[in-house]
């Protein structure tokens, strides 16, 4: 269980809390006192919270940041990548794929981030690590489907490009059914900023680096959200 944390808490009146005419104030405000404010959540107690949540929650230096709800497109998109890349990757015995939900750790230098990616594969004998029941530490491979929302769109295409580098995750993939494109980014030896392998869109095949053999039909993944 977290500790309580009084110390770390806003000053709440429950008197002033919004509630229906005639009513007596309950005093769930007071449950905020139980947890850290923002900037001040350890990863302890991050990993707590969420191990008892299926919420979405991911984490940077102290603060926690809440995922949007998925919509039923971007469920059927991450539900037909994932058939297919685990499909691939079990056949030639290359790793493990997993569906989203799973917290990926990444420590740089003096930040220390869970990121949560959509679709993610780790590979026999991978410089990754596994972290047991709770979370990998690092992946190769992640992908992400973009949600039709802004701090969505800004998530995956600026912090986990950065975030994905600097942990240095081999490939990154963003799906994006709202442009009809999937950008496929690979880590060149040494580097932690990706480079451009390819921005494929219907009509095309999404291709890997990292994994050679395997591709992805852009016209049948987006068609797949369509059922």
């Amino acid at each position: 269980m977290l500790t309580t944390t009084f110390d770390y808490a806003y000053d709440f009146d429950p008197s002033a809390a919004p509630r229906p005419r005639g009513e007596q104030p309950e005093l769930v405000w007071e449950l905020a006192t139980m947890f850290p404010a923002q900037g001040a959540w350890s990863v302890r107690d991050y990993l707590e919270l969420t191990d008892a949540t299926n919420r979405k929650i991911e984490y940077t230096n102290g603060r926690l940041e809440f995922l949007a709800m998925p919509t039923v497109t971007h469920q059927r998109l991450v539900s037909w990548l994932f058939l297919l890349l685990n499909g691939y990757v079990a056949k030639a015995g290359l790793g493990e794929v997993l569906p989203g939900g799973i917290r990926v750790y990444f420590d740089d230098a003096d930040e220390e981030k869970f990121r949560i990616p959509d679709v993610l594969f780790l590979s026999k004998g991978s410089e990754a690590e596994w972290g047991g029941e709770r979370y990998w530490r690092g992946v190769d491979l992640a992908i992400e489907v973009v949600s039709d929302d802004p701090k969505s769109l800004s998530r995956d295409y600026e912090d986990k490009v950065r975030v994905y580098g600097a942990g240095r995750v081999p490939e990154y993939w963003i799906v994006d059914p709202q442009e009809q494109k999937i950008t496929v980014l690979t880590l060149p030896e040494g580097a932690d900023k990706y480079a451009e392998h390819g921005v494929f869109r219907p009509g095309q095949t999404a291709t890997s680096v990292l994994l050679g053999g395997f591709a992805v039909d852009v016209k049948a993944c987006f068609d797949a959200a369509k059922k």
